[in-house]
């Protein structure tokens, strides 16, 4: 993603849209601009609303078994309540990028919180399950408004030689949301703060959200690119289309008993999808404005990378719904004690992240491989403690334990994988590759609780009701962790048809693998 550097506004042109406000001072005697003097204030923003996003996102989950019977709704409504928010997310992320690059990343920012927080009320004050999942899919819209302008507002107001550190930040925050979502949404909603309940979990962000769009209106001036781009609109409609006639059965079916119409629905989402391809080659080939490039789908690297990625975060997401669902409804374990299992994940991504990115250039398909591995040896470990504790007590060590390996093996694979996917995308492609990654990563998630929910919602459903003993509740959970082992299995084998490492074929490779691993590594997803 390119600096922008364009002219400062005077006092008669502050409200000319087209002549984004100066972002980094005066000009020095080497020509170069000084940092925003704001830059640091303006980082606590745009990381404040990246960790709402991620506290949402993991919060949820840990107390979705609650929210589910407190509203008085069905399975379908759980699944959409995680889905929604993570398929809204990834159809309007590449956009909303887009947008804060032709209407000011400001505007965009401060519209995306302030979405947000208004979603965050709905979704703390829904009292029907179908408002809940409104606010949830708006929430995901908005996010996908405000966290894309977080790495453009590093990338704009910091000096180069201050990105590490601003990222730094940025991802030690992410990560905090992360370990803290589960635990945090745990205890509110334990605790019962002023009789709010889970509730709380949305309604916390409502002063935070407040705090920052007060802050970002005075420390950050505006921006956008010097460029003039379009928006594809026609590929926004055509990829929603596609993702909500694939997903809407998937959730739907099982509830309302798999009419002929939902599969005709599916098959006009395969057409769709054929078209979308189309059109995004006319597109690219008449302006370069296509939503998702086909250029990037030229190296061997991106197309087995992102078929990697898709299946890692299909199966995560899948993974920690089964579970939370078996812990809670099947075992009546306490969303804290839940919590605290779900905290070692993020605790081994940490342990082995850094791992990943010093040594994934040169052993990237090791580190895939090894890391896949982990996972299904994880998943694996949880699946038996389950399965042989039947009805009685599940062993809360064993199951932490299972986690920290799967953690681990997450944190091994994530980095390496973004630094595939983006390897060899060339620098001026790095911003729309980077939005692509991180739109695969959301609808795999969303498609994981799909699939699998739809699986394992099914089989509890199918036995003696919800209502059903905690034997029937393993018995289905073991069946349907088969699924997740068999998705990190396949990780491990498609891990060999990654590229090797370029940097020993010759000097001119590597110097490129490294530029662009440095670009990946800027522009890379939260791993967890």
């Amino acid at each position: 993603m390119e600096k922008n550097t364009s002219e400062p506004r005077s006092s008669q042109t502050s409200e000319t849209p087209d002549r984004p406000q100066d972002l980094s001072g005066p000009v020095g005697e080497s020509g170069d601009r000084a940092p925003s003097p704001h830059r640091w204030i303006a980082l606590v923003v745009v990381t404040l609303a990246s960790f709402l996003d991620n506290l949402d996102a993991n919060a949820v989950t840990v107390v979705l078994p609650t929210i589910q019977r407190d509203l008085g709704a069905g399975f379908t409504a759980a699944q959409w309540t995680l889905a929604g928010y993570a398929l809204a997310y990834a159809l309007f992320l590449i956009t909303g990028g887009r947008l804060g690059d032709i209407y000011g990343r400001k505007r965009l920012f401060m519209s995306g919180v302030a979405g947000f927080t208004v979603a965050s009320v709905v979704c703390g004050t829904a009292v029907l399950p179908e408002v809940l999942v409104a606010g949830r899919f708006a929430q995901g819209f908005m996010a996908a408004l405000m966290v894309p302008q977080a790495v453009s507002v590093i990338v704009t107001m910091f000096h180069r030689d201050e990105w590490a550190r601003a990222f730094a930040v940025l991802g030690a925050a992410l990560s905090l949301g992360s370990v803290g979502g589960p635990l945090l949404g745990g205890m509110l909603t334990e605790l019962d703060i002023l009789g709010l309940g889970w509730r709380a979990i949305f309604l916390l962000n409502v002063p935070l959200g407040l705090i920052a769009l007060v802050l970002s209106a005075r420390s950050m001036p505006e921006s956008r690119s010097d460029e003039a781009l379009r928006l594809d609109i026609v590929g926004v409609v055509l990829l929603t289309t596609t993702s909500l006639g694939i997903l809407y059965p998937l959730i739907q079916g099982r509830e309302q008993g798999w009419p002929g119409w939902m599969f005709v629905f599916m098959g006009v989402a395969a057409v769709v999808l054929a078209l979308f391809v189309a059109q995004q080659r006319r597109r690219h080939r008449r302006d370069g404005s296509a939503l998702i490039p086909p250029t990037l789908f030229k190296h061997r690297s991106t197309v087995v990378g992102l078929t990697v990625t898709l299946l890692v975060f299909s199966g995560v997401a899948s993974f920690f719904l089964v579970l939370t669902y078996h812990l809670q409804t099947g075992l009546g374990w306490s969303i804290v004690k839940t919590a605290l299992v779900t905290a070692a994940w993020p605790v081994g991504i940490t342990a082995t992240f850094q791992i990943a990115w010093k040594f994934g250039t040169g052993r990237g398909r090791l580190c895939v491989r090894f890391g896949s591995l982990l996972m299904a040896c994880g998943a694996l470990w949880t699946l038996l403690a389950v399965w042989s504790a039947g009805s009685g007590e599940l062993s809360w060590l064993q199951l932490a334990g299972a986690e920290l390996v799967m953690g681990c093996g997450m944190g091994l694979t994530t980095p390496v994988l973004t630094a595939v996917v983006l390897g060899d995308v060339p620098p001026q492609d790095a911003g729309a590759g980077s939005g692509v990654l991180n739109a695969a990563i959301q609808f795999s998630t969303a498609a994981g609780v799909a699939i699998l929910g739809a699986l394992y919602f099914g089989g509890v459903e199918g036995g003696v009701g919800a209502s059903a003993g905690a034997g029937h509740f393993s018995s289905v959970t073991s069946s349907v962790l088969w699924c997740n082992v068999g998705v990190f299995v396949l990780t491990t084998v498609l891990s060999s048809f990654l590229p090797g490492s370029g940097a020993a074929d010759n000097s001119d490779a590597a110097a490129e693998s490294d530029e662009h691993n440095r670009t990946a590594e800027r522009l890379a997803p939260d791993p967890v």
